[in-house]
């Protein structure tokens, strides 16, 4: 959104009609309240920009279907215009000119005012207007969800007053009205130009009366000189040049057949001299857009112009949205600030009792609540204690100066401005005004760079994602390409020629989320099923089900089909096949392999409980996108992180939930376990975020590979630049090599308990030094130890450095038990270390490191190909013989 500048932040409330409680909807559900209706038409609202709009920022849902929308919001208005002097004709036409830009805007994005008036005619410190409440028509959908009507009788149209008030709860009515069109703004705009050139209309009398003398300038042939003779400002209005006598003549136009749009309008010659004043305008290019977005950048001639600072304050360069944000953050509410202004009036509940009721229900003695009518009053918002928060933040950090992405630098740009904050928890953090404004300036400076600060905004992400930027971000995470994200198809995506797929999403979204106002409002049902169908009808290779509710309820809140675009090949790649089975069952079998090689005790009682993968199937890929079972709140701050991860990180987000459910599940048994997972218990998302980091960083990456995973994009240099971490890279996306791992069928695979690891992870991870690979730096790998279970003949003709020698016919007992001797104090050693077993037979090595997890061994995992493969590296190392 554009800079707050001189504008205020202003709110208006309102009441939504209410519903009846004992009738449902034909679906059996109950109705969905009007405000949430409302709530969700705005969204749309916050989308619309313009100079000559106020934008809107919120809405706030109370109780008893009270709403309150926070927009734009500027002090002086019309009405402050006309009580000065009476403008000029030229000022009149500036005022109608501007209107008319707004409205026409408004007109081509499929939005009517019919609530123009003086009072949301607003002006700013220049004097520009800005059009405000002007999508209150389309908000109510066209005064439907609301108890009064949308405009104001002095005025509204003849057509609109001719139609009359209409409420779908009442009976009389068979069919509701068609909407008013563009036309209906044009007359409108006529008596408020009227007003400017001669004096206030239809003041005196009353509110029947004004509309029965606007019904009879039918039969009348010049209503401008009719108005003028009824309030006796004729020769004022004879005044005025003959254009724009003609002008308000079109305006005011009684038949809508023969009176002229907004558009037609500014193509009129009067506004020849004005039109040209005004340069046409070109919406603000969005980021992850192909069209260049610098490419009206004016710069002044002396650059150090833009460096000087009249008043200092910072904090009106910041979007409106952004100082809104922070205005919550700073402790704003809204109800007591339209309380403390006696907009909202609490009423004792006695006063609404009726005085009488007779024996068929009917009461009497209370009039109509006229809290429930409109109350045109804007409050502005005071933005004093916010101010008074960010007094102590310095200039500096409203302009933070961008690293060179070659920095060694491992801490975030925010943590130096404010390090004690980074080390609270992160709900604390993002409650934080100052760190919260710091975070949010960072981050959007990193994303007006993106792609060339992509690798920035990973490593800002590691520490946390502004909740107002988060939809961004995670566009940027999942490296979106710019111009490349929209579905090939949306007039297919209304009536997609997949009948039993519709019936499927229509029953299944209405169950998903539906405590979030938003996701319950037609609207984010509709957005929903645009989504999921475009979806289905881009991919014909893949089918729909459940599972893709998951990644579209967190991404309707972003870019909801480009994220889901670029998320489900890399995290779920074929899940979606018509015949998924075999990328299932592999996707489950690693993820068995996980909580063996993590948490061997808990594999070992789930193993013996029967409590294996193949029964919890859907289950789990549900953890995977846990999009399903969390709350909206506790998916964000997860998802925060699983984005940062490759494709196995799912893995460990499954086994760190798990974890935290560990004693329940060791102390029951298959059928306790199955109904733990069916009514999950309250899981600590910061606790789960950060478990699952430690146990990625534990995990060498070749031990989650799936060769049913994606295939290896296309090399090249695409402007994102590298990985930002050795771990945030899928393994399947390095060069393949004959160290690499095999792939292996499913059958060998179930049968194995340890993961296995390539000879490039163990080569890396140990730093053994090779013609070719790079050495890297040991930090943050995990310790690792090689064990070579061979005889000590095999290991002395050769073995990989730093290993340890452990025969396996000396550890084990019969029984599966260590025995005591030398080589088991040496395994005793380095547990809790990645422990690599390696033989020369790989199934003896498989059965070594089940023997270690059934004794609970823990990072147990097996060299794939064993020490065959590590021979022609040159990197075995012989042992000097002795003397």
């Amino acid at each position: 959104m554009r800079p707050l500048k001189d504008a205020k932040l202003g709110a208006f409330t309102f009441f939504a009609s209410a519903l009846p409680h004992d009738v449902c909807g034909s679906n059996g559900l109950p109705l969905t309240p009007n405000s949430i209706k409302i709530l969700g038409r705005f969204q749309i609202l916050k989308n619309i920009t313009h100079p000559r709009l106020c934008q809107y920022i919120d809405i706030s849902r109370g109780k008893h279907e009270r709403l309150i929308v926070v927009a734009e919001h500027y002090e002086r208005n019309l009405n402050d215009f006309k009580q000065g002097q009476r403008a000029s004709p030229e000022k009149v036409l500036q005022i109608a000119y501007e209107v008319l830009e707004g409205l026409d805007f408004m007109n081509r994005h499929g939005l009517v005012h019919r609530a123009l008036s003086p009072n949301n005619v607003l002006l700013d410190c220049k004097g520009n207007v800005k059009l405000a409440k002007f999508g209150l028509y389309h908000m109510t959908d066209h005064g439907a969800d609301v108890d009064f009507p949308i405009g104001y009788p002095s005025y509204l149209a003849p057509e609109v007053i001719a139609q009359g008030s209409f409420h779908p709860s009442d009976p009389s009515h068979d069919e509701a009205p068609h909407p008013s069109g563009p036309k209906t703004d044009v007359w409108s705009l006529g008596v408020l130009l009227f007003e400017l050139c001669g004096r206030r209309l239809l003041q005196n009398i009353d509110i029947s009366e004004r509309l029965k003398f606007i019904l009879t300038l039918g039969c009348m042939d010049d209503i401008v000189t009719v108005f003028a003779e009824e309030h006796g400002c004729l020769d004022t209005i004879k005044e005025l040049p003959e254009n724009v006598l003609d002008f308000l003549r079109k305006c005011l136009t009684f038949l809508p057949s023969k009176r002229p749009t907004p558009a037609e309008l500014l193509g009129d010659p009067v506004f020849g001299g004005i039109s040209c004043q005004y340069r046409p305008f070109q919406r603000p290019v969005s980021l992850f857009s192909s069209s260049l977005r610098c490419a009206s950048l004016e710069l002044p001639e002396d650059i150090s112009d833009l460096c000087k600072d009249d008043d200092g304050d910072y904090l009106a360069e910041r979007g409106i949205d952004e100082v809104y944000h922070l205005w919550c953050l700073a402790g704003g509410d809204l109800e007591k600030e339209l309380t403390n202004k006696e907009i909202i009036q609490s009423k004792p509940p006695i006063c609404t009792l009726p005085n009488f009721v007779v024996e068929d229900g009917e009461s009497f003695g209370q009039g109509r609540d006229r809290s429930f009518l409109l109350d045109d009053t804007t409050v502005t918002l005071s933005l004093c204690q916010l101010r008074n928060r960010l007094k102590d933040v310095a200039g500096e950090a409203y302009y933070p100066l961008l690293e060179d992405e070659q920095s060694t630098l491992s801490q975030s740009s925010s943590s130096n401005e404010l390090s004690s904050t980074v080390t609270l928890p992160l709900i604390i953090r993002e409650r934080d005004t100052e760190y919260q404004l710091i975070r949010i300036i960072l981050f959007d400076r990193l994303l007006k760079a993106y792609p060339y600060k992509k690798n920035l905004v990973w490593k800002e992400a590691r520490l946390d994602v502004p909740p107002l930027v988060r939809g961004l971000a995670w566009a940027a995470l999942l490296g979106i390409e710019v111009g490349t994200f929209r579905p090939s198809t949306t007039a297919s995506t209304r009536t997609p020629p997949f009948p039993l797929t519709d019936r499927w999403i229509e029953v299944d979204i209405p169950r998903c989320h539906q405590y979030d106002e938003l996701l319950s409002s037609p609207e984010g049902h509709t957005k929903f099923r645009r989504v999921l169908k475009a979806w289905v009808v881009s991919h014909p290779d893949l089918v729909y089900w459940q599972g893709q509710l998951c990644p579209s309820i967190s991404f309707l809140f972003s870019l909801a089909y480009a994220c889901m675009s670029a998320f489900i090949p890399k995290y779920l790649y074929n899940f979606f096949l018509k015949d998924n089975s075999h990328v299932i069952q592999e996707y489950l079998t690693v993820f068995s392999q996980m909580i063996a090689f993590h948490d061997p005790e808990l594999s070992n009682h789930l193993n013996e409980i029967g409590f294996i993968p193949d029964f919890t199937n859907l289950f789990f890929f549900f953890l995977v996108c846990y999009a399903d079972v969390f709350p909206l709140h506790k998916i964000f701050h997860l998802w925060d992180t699983l984005l940062l991860g490759n494709s196995s990180f799912p893995f460990c987000i499954g086994v760190a939930i798990l974890q935290q459910l560990r004693d329940r599940l060791l102390a029951n048994g298959f059928n306790e376990c199955i109904l733990l997972f069916s009514d999950l218990p309250e899981i600590d998302i910061e606790r789960c975020v950060r478990e699952s980091v430690i146990l990625f960083r534990w995990t060498p990456r070749s031990a989650t590979y799936r060769q049913h995973a994606q295939l290896p994009k296309p090399s090249g240099d695409n402007g994102f630049g590298k990985p930002a971490s050795y771990f945030s890279s899928d393994y399947q996306d390095m060069p393949k090599t004959d160290l690499s791992r095999e792939p292996l069928a499913l059958c060998d695979l179930k049968a194995e308990a340890s993961p296995r690891i390539s000879a490039e992870d163990l080569i890396d991870l140990c730093e053994l030094s090779q013609a070719g690979l790079p050495k890297r730096n040991k930090s943050g790998k995990p310790k690792i130890v090689a064990v070579d279970i061979r005889s000590s003949e095999d290991f002395s003709r050769g073995h990989v450095s730093g290993s340890i020698n452990v025969p396996f016919s000396s550890v084990f007992n019969p029984d599966g038990e260590l025995v005591q001797c030398p080589a088991t104090g040496a395994l005793h050693t380095y547990k809790g270390s990645v422990i690599v077993v390696i033989s020369h037979a790989v199934k003896s090595a498989i059965i070594f490191a089940s023997q270690l997890v059934k004794v609970n061994f823990p990072r147990v995992c097996v060299l794939d190909g064993g020490i065959n493969k590590l021979k022609l590296t040159g990197l075995l190392t012989v042992p000097s013989p002795q003397i």
